[in-house]
């Protein structure tokens, strides 16, 4: 948690406001791929990355 905090520093303080999408795109792979790792649908999501 402490890098997300970093992360959220560094883009309010140095004003990189394009960096949001990007955040944003990690944070949601991270989840589905932690969401699906036991279910029957993961070999299928493997595939697409």
């Amino acid at each position: 948690m402490s890098f997300l905090k970093e992360i959220l520093g560094f883009i309010l303080e140095r004003k990189k406001f394009y960096m949001w999408p990007v955040l944003f795109a990690l944070l949601v792979i991270g989840g589905l791929i932690i969401w699906v790792q036991g279910s029957a649908v993961a070999p299928f999501v493997y595939t697409l990355f």
